[in-house]
């Protein structure tokens, strides 16, 4: 049977909890939530506290079972024996014995895959080159940093060779060195086909590695997509702007650009070395048109152009506005078919 190009299926997926013994009230951790993931992407979970990320996890790997919809993983149902066989899984907060070695947690986590001695020895090495541990394997685990501790973590998930990685925090107690390692790490990952589910509060971290991104709140899907389609459909995409800083008069620049649309024009003071100030100005990055002309004029007119940046909005303004926004339509129900926001589809 030949397997689909689709790694995790979710369908109409709802999670609900009981609250409270006396008035229990019904919680909803997930409420009709649909999305997939294709094989080979690594594909990132972002969400405020409870807004479901651990419970759609949690899902994944059969922990917890759904009240409503169905989940496949790697074309099989989630939670299965044989799903979990092709799943490597990091926790947040992964404890290790403190009486184990980093190596003899290692075979110890091997084992619990039902790998036996011969074939762990033969992935260890590499894997402790992978997560940047070589050399500190026979440690006891009780020494280790949080850092140290998190790389180990790593390595017991890709163990067995999984096609599949959920990663739940990578990169949490890693300082900036290890983080960019953790992302050739997964870089690697993604070169050998593997796909990546990862759940991050670091949205730099996100924004760097993932091919798209999801966006939980209040247990529903609020936004999925890469994350150019994510900024593009933010409220402040339609604001977007070309920042301009060009050596002359303003005189001069004014004259050259004189049928063009700018705006916000100003002089900076701590500009280059010229006999000429530098003037900063403005234009629409959403009239590609009138970017083409406002260059192509300063150009005609031999005035240098010493800066150019196009402002978009960030995934951090993307996250927070959609977050935002769920928050407000939830706390007022007569505006909540009101959203700034569409998902890609």
């Amino acid at each position: 049977m030949q397997s689909s190009a689709t790694a995790i299926d979710v369908t109409d997926l709802s999670k609900t909890y009981r609250e409270g013994l006396v008035f229990p009230k019904i919680h909803n951790a997930l409420s009709h939530v649909s999305l997939s993931v294709k094989r080979g992407e690594v594909f990132g979970l972002l969400g405020p506290n409870g807004a479901g990320k651990t419970t759609l996890i949690k899902v994944l790997l059969g922990i917890l079972h759904p009240n409503q919809g169905s989940a496949t993983v790697l074309d099989l149902p989630a939670g299965s024996k044989s799903a979990r066989r092709k799943i490597g899984y990091l926790p947040e907060n992964l404890v290790f014995p403190r009486h184990h070695t980093g190596r003899s947690a290692l075979y110890f986590y091997g084992r619990l895959s039902e790998m036996n001695d011969s074939n762990i020895r033969a992935r260890e090495n590499e894997l402790w080159r992978l997560v940047g541990l070589q050399g500190r394997e026979h440690e006891p685990v009780r020494r280790y940093s949080k850092g140290m501790r998190q790389r180990l973590g790593l390595a017991q998930a890709m163990l067995h060779d999984p096609d599949l990685m959920v990663f739940d925090e990578p990169t949490d107690g890693l300082d900036p060195m290890g983080r960019q390692e953790i992302r050739a790490v997964l870089d690697q990952l993604k070169e050998r086909g593997k796909t990546v589910f990862l759940n991050s509060h670091i949205l730099q971290e996100v924004e760097l590695v993932c091919d798209r991104v999801a966006i939980l709140a209040l247990g529903k899907l609020r936004g999925i997509g890469t994350i150019d389609e994510l900024t593009e459909n933010h409220p402040h995409a339609s604001k977007a702007t070309v920042t301009i800083e060009a050596i002359g008069s303003a005189e001069k620049i004014q004259e050259a650009t004189r049928d063009c649309a700018i705006r916000d024009f100003s002089t900076v003071l701590d500009g280059v070395d010229s006999t000429d100030a530098v003037q900063r100005f403005a234009i629409d990055a959403t009239d590609q048109a009138n970017v083409d002309r406002v260059i192509d004029r300063l150009r005609d007119c031999s005035i240098s152009i010493y800066r150019m940046q196009r402002f978009r909005p960030s995934l951090e303004q993307v996250f927070m506005g959609i977050v935002s926004a769920a928050t407000a339509s939830a706390t007022t129900p007569t505006t909540s078919a009101q959203t700034p926001f569409k998902s890609p589809q």
